[in-house]
């Protein structure tokens, strides 16, 4: 066989299994929900899926206490560094008689919600991450994600649940 003809057949070859691999790479990846970054949310009772997660970075350069305009609340203190704006808008479209927020990240975090009620911080929720529970009056709520130093930004994600905790 020539060796063109053996060249021009390998090339036709790897190119037939690229594009197979491709396509089902993006078969998997269209597949799979993405989670949300930064994003609004608006969720009623028996929203899906149910942990909703949306993702973000925490911190700023803007002290928790002054976003809240308190030192503390029943909830927790209002501590770290969050930017001015908020990192999420949750909208609650009837009134959930339980729902918790709870934040991962690699880093010690804290957490300010403000919305109908008033203005609730927290940190240390279950262990270094901060996170919220509870019941909760329909309406929007303004949700800031901190960190403890000035200026660093650190990778979490957001799950939402109105599934009781075990």
């Amino acid at each position: 066989m020539p060796t063109k003809a053996l060249n021009r057949g390998m090339r036709l070859s790897f190119m037939i299994v690229t594009l197979f691999i491709t396509s089902t790479v993006n078969t998997v990846t269209d597949s799979q929900e993405a989670p949300t970054i930064f994003g609004d949310v608006t969720i009623g009772p028996q929203f899906s899926p149910d942990p909703l997660t949306v993702r973000g970075m925490s911190g700023g350069s803007i002290s928790g206490s002054q976003v809240a305009a308190r030192s503390e609340t029943a909830t927790g203190p209002c501590t770290g560094f969050v930017d001015e704006t908020p990192d999420h808008t949750l909208a609650l479209t009837s009134k959930f008689d339980y729902l918790k927020l709870e934040v991962q990240s690699p880093e010690d975090t804290t957490m300010i919600i403000k919305g109908p009620g008033g203005t609730w911080c927290n940190d240390d929720f279950d262990g270094k991450n901060a996170g919220m529970i509870g019941e909760w009056l329909a309406g929007t709520y303004q949700i800031w994600v901190g960190s403890y130093e000035n200026g660093k930004y650190l990778p979490y994600t957001l799950q939402i649940t109105e599934k009781l905790s075990k």
